[in-house]
């Protein structure tokens, strides 16, 4: 049976990603667009990344030009989201979120979720220390909403 820790990313620096070096860890996965107008989200994103990282959140912003939102580069983008949003979590390289060549984590990520395509930029999908996915949430939803869940899937009191 395929898990979380069966998928790997590319950041953008080149690195791998393995999801196995997740594994007890609580993740957020975002897919990302700097010039959507939900973009400001990744303030609230990275605030919960600074908080809980310590405790066990790790975010993963993965970027996608499939709404037609994203920059032309991979260098373009992770400089727009560390200049304008101090974004310092992992971002990967751009990536398809629906159809023909998505991304496997988002068809993974999606089939698990039972909600379908992704419709927009910043679906959110969070997955609790045992690799579950515990939610998946819609674009609108501000990062602080999904605070409480966090807290409750690392297991700590705030």
């Amino acid at each position: 049976m395929i898990t979380i820790y069966d998928f790997s990313e590319i950041e953008m620096s080149g690195q791998a990603i393995n999801f196995a070096d997740y594994r007890g860890k609580v993740v957020l996965i975002v897919n990302t667009a700097s010039k959507c107008g939900l973009a400001p989200q990744l303030v609230g994103i990275e605030a919960l990344y600074n908080r809980y990282h310590d405790q066990g959140l790790e975010v993963l912003g993965l970027p996608s030009n499939q709404f037609h939102q994203e920059l032309d580069s991979d260098e373009a983008t992770s400089d727009f989201c560390q200049l304008h949003y101090g974004v310092t979590f992992p971002m990967t390289k751009q990536v398809r979120v629906n159809g023909e060549d998505e991304d496997p984590l988002f068809t993974y990520l999606k089939a698990t979720a039972g909600h379908g395509r992704i419709k927009w930029n910043f679906t959110k999908f969070l997955i609790g220390r045992d690799g579950q996915l515990i939610d998946r949430y819609a674009p609108i939803t501000k990062p602080e909403s999904m605070e409480d869940a966090i807290v409750q899937a690392l297991g700590t009191t705030d």
